[in-house]
């Protein structure tokens, strides 16, 4: 097995640890479903989890690659990463 396997195959198992939580699964619908980038308020909101916990799991998501963080003074905006998806979960979204 060479090092960029090795790397992937990596990658891969922080990517299903992550999604091995419901909530991020949730998060990752909601985002997806949307038509722009959502706070953290607002996932709050549609998921009814206090802010801390998107929050968390937010960082989560992003530490695996499978989001975007944008931020705007003191407003974090999410938005699914494409690439990630594409390059090792290019069906997943579809099954959301």
């Amino acid at each position: 097995m060479n090092i960029e396997q090795s790397n992937k195959d990596n990658q891969l198992a922080e990517i299903f640890k992550t999604l091995s939580e419901p909530n991020r699964i949730r998060i990752l619908r909601i985002l997806d479903h949307s038509d722009r980038e959502l706070t953290c308020s607002e996932v709050s909101e549609q998921l009814n989890i206090s802010k801390s916990t998107v929050s968390y799991h937010f960082k989560a998501l992003r530490h695996a690659g499978l989001t975007n963080t944008r931020q705007a003074a003191q407003t974090k905006y999410l938005s699914i990463n494409e690439k990630t998806f594409k390059e090792y979960l290019p069906s997943f979204l579809e099954s959301l």
